[in-house]
């Protein structure tokens, strides 16, 4: 068996028996019954956790009239993605925002998690970034049919004139299915190469090098955050804007 972090085998060790109780109610199987408990999981709990420790410490200190450093650098979050939203949907943005920003905070955190020595960023096991890719292709897609109403959306699939449906269902059914594999290999492959670097760099010296190499990896953690974000924007944005084409 793999090496377990001390977190990971902490839930295992002492927390066996609900991992197979929740296991058992999706209706899975856990391979190793003893050690139910993978390390992405394991990792996406504690990333849930921090979340919520950090959003009840910003509620407790929210402030008109002295916000303070952790209140500003989430109304600059805030504003940011607002006008990435804007700028790529149009007026109608904001009520995708709330999905936009749980999405981008989340792989954010979960990307950054990697930095911190004995923990491992979620974002490097392929079966996360999949499940964030679904949820982006799941949304887009509800998006559009609430947007135009599902006849309608699902129309645009056969093209703009008819005679073109054949070669242009196949076509667009292709092109919808890619993005969450692209999503999917775009977020896992940087980060767990990322993760590699960093690594092999902390173990060949001693404070410089590793220095540069984890601040690198802060800043490939807030691009690719951004960039899942951002081409979910987009995909929301083709799929909405359909009824004004």
């Amino acid at each position: 068996m793999e090496h377990e972090p001390w977190l990971t085998a902490l839930f295992n060790d002492h927390l066996a028996g609900l991992g197979n109780c929740l296991l058992s109610l999706a209706g899975v199987q856990a391979a190793h019954p003893e050690r139910p408990w993978s390390t992405p999981v394991v990792m996406e709990l504690l990333v849930f956790a921090v979340i919520l420790a950090v959003f009840g410490i910003l509620r407790s200190r929210l402030s008109m009239d002295k916000p303070g450093a952790l209140q500003h650098i989430f109304e600059l979050i805030y504003h940011f993605l607002k006008e990435q939203a804007e700028e790529n949907i149009g007026h109608g943005a904001r009520k995708y925002l709330p999905f936009f920003g749980t999405l981008f905070l989340f792989i954010l955190f979960a990307n950054l998690l990697g930095v911190i020595p004995t923990f491992e960023s979620p974002t490097m096991f392929p079966e996360v970034p999949f499940g964030l890719a679904i949820m982006a292709f799941a949304y887009y897609n509800w998006a559009g049919m609430a947007a135009q109403g599902a006849g309608k959306y699902l129309a645009h699939f056969a093209g703009p004139m008819p005679v073109l449906a054949p070669l242009m269902i196949p076509i667009e059914i292709i092109s919808n299915l890619a993005r969450p594999l692209s999503l999917t290999v775009r977020l896992f492959a940087n980060m767990y190469a990322g993760e590699q670097v960093t690594i092999v760099f902390l173990k060949m010296t001693l404070l410089v090098a590793p220095v540069i190499f984890m601040a690198l990896h802060v800043f490939v953690s807030v691009l690719q955050a951004y960039v899942f974000t951002l081409l979910t924007m987009i995909y929301v944005a083709g799929a909405v804007a359909h009824e004004e084409h």
